[in-house]
């Protein structure tokens, strides 16, 4: 070796040292390792590229595409600049050099360095993928759906360009994979933020919120990293038929807190205590006996809700709406959104209720019921309704006067109106008895002629008179026959002639006709008692009495002509 140095001296006229020197540059070469960072000196900024010296016996070149047009013009010779080295020569003895592989790898550099420090980056999110969004941290990284919000995001196209603070949860060099999260980073926020507002909540306290979310029973409002809860009754002192009709998602509002359970940590909070109760001083407002003036709201089978202002409702119930009792539902009178006026009839303050009235605004046409209407009167009217135990007739002003079953007829036993009326059919009447309290009036229709009982009935009808009749009714005890003018007379069962065995429909039907003796008539209790028994002897006994009268004048007949014959032969 030390000869092979000799020579090289000897043909090159170099000195010594310059072989020492030779040797310790080329020695310096192998220190540039390939795919490591290194730095290196501008020397030139060319048309092409920049001419970097990296301490090797030969100058690289970075191309300008790798530079930004602003990187470019702040390009100053001399500067120091972090290059990647590819490789040490080329087929010209050139390194291979790279600006954006040593900017990459410094950016994987910073993430592991930052992955493993806890540290903050801000990525940029570019594109949507499925499970989650990409994000731009110089190099591209994962943001899984779950880690994006604290609250599942429903249009994720929105977070496209947006920058955000995150932290790395992995990374892997080797194979390209970065996973990020935004959520840690909103939950650190959320919690600080929480115990910092845990430690100032106090009950009756004012504190700022936002809406986060709206339910049916409620609105739950972030106080600030808590939740606190707006129940449906403590949004108005009015009617609230669903949270959604005061707030949205998002707005801003300030509340008072009603509870606060620090072992549980639950909030409940109160919206209409921000103003006072407008039943405070109710009495005051709406005295009994004052007019007032409102908006129906709602209907009910039994009456109408009217409000008169936020949080103060009266009811009208269906029995103060008319004077007349035809009103079967509220919606016959009012509807909602009506304005109407209204008289107030009762008050209770601690239970919250005002009982309003509008028949009470007009004149009570019960109070000259008696004038109008005395007793005797005899009135004209519609039938309204048909029950089973009378009909109502309707009068004049919305009155409406009954017509009991027992008052319709002197001589027939009904068993239902409709025997008689019809719903809509005019009819006259007597008034009977007028209950002006109750607001009742009794009228009379067979009242409209004379009691035949009285003395027509009992004159027509005598004890021993045979009667036929049609059956119109059969009952366990016997059955009744409707005779002339609609009188009708019962026959017993044990006046109808039946075998043991048998029963009263298997030999009687109804409609039959039937021939019967009148055995008790009584004017007080208006009832005639008939028996086909009694008829049947009746015709029996008159059948033997012609049979002997008969036989009697025969043999009145034989003794005559025996006696002429006798007075012949002489």
């Amino acid at each position: 070796m030390a000869r092979e140095k000799e020579n090289i001296v000897t043909e090159k006229g170099w000195s010594e040292a310059s072989v020492e020197l030779a040797e310790l540059y080329e020695e310096s070469f192998k220190n540039l390792e390939e795919g490591t960072i290194i730095e290196g000196t501008i020397v030139s900024v060319q048309k092409d590229g920049v001419v970097v010296d990296i301490g090797y016996k030969s100058e690289g070149i970075l191309l300008l595409e790798e530079f930004s047009p602003g990187e470019v013009s702040k390009l100053v010779v001399g500067e120091k600049i972090r290059v990647y080295l590819e490789e040490r020569e080329d087929d010209d003895g050139n390194p291979i050099l790279s600006k954006d592989k040593a900017d990459k790898m410094k950016v994987w550099e910073d993430l592991e360095r930052a992955h493993s420090d806890g540290d903050i980056v801000d990525g940029k999110v570019i594109s949507r993928i499925k499970g989650g969004m990409i994000v731009d941290l110089g190099v591209k990284a994962f943001l899984p759906g779950s880690q994006i919000d604290l609250r599942p995001v429903k249009d994720l196209d929105q977070l496209i360009g947006k920058t955000f603070p995150m932290k790395i949860i992995k990374v892997d060099h080797r194979r390209g994979n970065v996973i990020v999260s935004r959520r840690i980073l909103l939950e650190e926020a959320r919690d600080k933020k929480r115990q910092v507002t845990l430690s100032a909540l106090q009950e009756g306290q004012v504190v700022d919120g936002i809406v986060k979310n709206i339910t049916e029973y409620g609105v739950f409002i972030d106080l600030g990293g808590i939740d606190g809860l707006l129940h449906i009754t403590d949004i108005s002192w009015g009617r609230v038929n669903h949270p959604s009709e005061h707030f949205m998602v998002g707005d801003r509002v300030k509340v008072t807190i009603l509870r606060y359970d620090k072992e549980t940590g639950r909030v409940s909070l109160g919206f209409k205590q921000m103003s006072p109760d407008p039943w405070s001083e109710i009495e005051k407002k709406y005295p009994i006996g004052s007019r007032v003036r409102g908006k129906v709201v709602s209907l009910a089978d039994y009456g109408a809700f009217v409000e008169l202002e936020g949080g103060v409702e009266g009811l009208i119930h269906i029995s103060e709406m008319s004077w007349s009792h035809d009103v079967r539902h509220p919606s016959k009178v009012v509807a909602v959104g009506d304005i109407v006026n209204t008289v107030v009839l009762s008050l209770d303050k601690a239970e919250r209720k005002i009982s309003l009235g509008m028949r009470q605004l007009e004149a009570n046409p019960w109070e000259i019921i008696e004038k109008r209407y005395p007793v005797g009167t005899k009135v004209e009217g519609k039938v309204r309704s048909i029950t089973e135990f009378g009909v109502f007739v309707g009068l004049d002003n919305g009155i409406d006067g009954l017509i009991h079953l027992s008052d319709m007829s002197w001589t027939r036993r009904l068993t239902h109106p409709s025997e008689i009326f019809k719903k809509g059919q005019k009819v006259d009447a007597v008034v009977l008895k007028i209950d002006k309290e109750k607001e009742r009036i009794s009228l009379g229709y067979k009242q409209l002629t004379p009691d035949p009982w009285n003395k027509e009935i009992p004159e027509k009808y005598k004890i021993g008179d045979h009667v036929n009749g049609k059956v119109v009714k059969i009952a366990d005890f016997g059955i009744f026959v409707e005779l002339e003018d609609g009188v009708d007379g019962l026959i017993h069962i044990s006046e109808i002639d039946l075998e043991p065995s048998k029963k009263i429909e298997e030999k009687i039907k109804a409609n039959d006709l039937v021939t019967a003796r009148i055995i008790k008539v009584d004017t007080v209790e208006r009832k005639i008692s008939l028996s086909i028994k009694a008829y049947k002897r009746d015709v029996e006994r008159k059948d033997t009495e012609e049979y002997h009268k008969s036989q009697g004048e025969a043999e009145m007949n034989i003794g005559s002509v025996a006696g002429k014959k006798k007075k012949n032969e002489k």
